[in-house]
């Protein structure tokens, strides 16, 4: 008997050439299964993302080309189930959130059947995209005319409103939106940068830097491109739009970020303009107001939900409220007044 050698060995157990492919094959298919299952698993995470924030399914995760600049801009939107035309909310979130930030009031238009859109409009307020810059005036447009391209929307009945960062943002599109609005509702709005900086510095050193970060090419204040994203100093358009409604917690600035200065300020601003100077809140009032004094002679106003109206002005174009509480959206009470407002009451 022969001795075999090792080379004879290694040839006689070597797969012949034909099983060698059927391997090859099998780990390439091993490896397309392993991407396909990669894919699903990704794609299943990227849902769950976008729904985890109590974002029920009938609210729709949307893209929306800019037409500034064409990057897709994401929302959350919801079409009223009927062939009948219903009112457009427009929520806007608040200033270190994003489209993704959980809204009572997306919970509310959906009872009602009305349409809603909680757009990102460049996210939280900490770049240069952000902070009122065209892009969000253009961001926050381009949603409305989703919305109206594909839902039935009340073209007499849109409404926008906003909290925070929110407010303020509805400040500007108050004073910039190409669309017909029939209100504005801000609360807790800033309307200054350049003073709210000051306000924060100590304070809120995270939202300083937030508006540095936002009208700042470096690490140092810059005022005058702080007053240019602060509506305070926009230009008021010739065509009067929808009104301008402001709230404002009486302890905000105290428990809150936003002093209420920034509310009375802006509202003066406007009513300095539209020639009711029997409207404007006078100096003396503030200098009581912003210390939480209560003017005299005080008057008995209607409640707004369960809270107590401490100040308030109105007027057809605008008014302001301050009542008792902080820095804060009243959610219940708001909605069931554009409900009022959308039936012309």
């Amino acid at each position: 008997m022969g001795i075999t050698s090792k080379n004879s060995i290694n040839q006689y157990m070597a797969p012949p050439p034909f099983l060698h492919n059927c391997m090859k094959y099998q780990r390439l298919a091993l490896l397309l299964i392993s991407l396909l299952l990669l894919s699903i698993f990704l794609a299943t995470f990227k849902s769950y993302l976008h729904n985890s924030n109590n974002w029920s399914g009938e609210f729709s995760h949307i893209s929306i080309q800019s037409s500034h600049d064409s990057t897709l801009q994401n929302a959350y939107f919801l079409s009223a189930s009927t062939n009948k035309v219903k009112p457009l909310l427009v929520s806007l979130h608040s200033w270190s959130a994003d489209y993704t930030q959980q809204d009572p009031l997306a919970k509310l238009s959906l009872k009602a059947g009305w349409n809603y859109i909680h757009p990102d409009f460049r996210g939280a307020n900490n770049t240069q995209d952000a902070c009122l810059s065209d892009r969000v005036i253009t961001d926050i447009d381009d949603a409305i005319q989703y919305a109206i391209d594909h839902a039935q929307v009340d073209l007499d009945n849109i409404f926008i409103i906003g909290t925070s960062g929110g407010g303020y943002v509805t400040l500007g599109a108050y004073l910039k939106t190409q669309h017909k609005i029939k209100a504005f509702l801000s609360w807790a709005p800033i309307s200054d940068l350049a003073a709210w900086y000051s306000q924060t510095s100590n304070k809120h050193p995270e939202l300083a830097k937030d508006i540095i970060n936002c009208t700042s090419k470096n690490q140092n204040f810059n005022k005058p491109l702080a007053k240019k994203r602060s509506p305070l100093y926009w230009e008021i358009p010739a065509e009067n739009n929808g009104k301008l409604e402001i709230y404002a917690g009486i302890n905000d600035g105290f428990e809150g970020s936003v002093p209420i200065s920034h509310s009375i300020n802006f509202y003066n601003y406007l009513i300095q303009h539209y020639r009711l100077d029997d409207q404007v809140i006078s100096n003396e009032d503030i200098e009581k107001l912003v210390k939480r004094e209560i003017p005299k002679p005080r008057i008995k106003y209607h409640k707004i939900g369960e809270r107590e109206v401490l100040y308030q002005k109105n007027t057809e174009k605008v008014s302001i409220t301050l009542f008792s509480g902080g820095h804060e959206l009243l959610a219940e009470y708001s909605f069931k007044h554009l409900e009022k407002l959308s039936r012309g009451k």
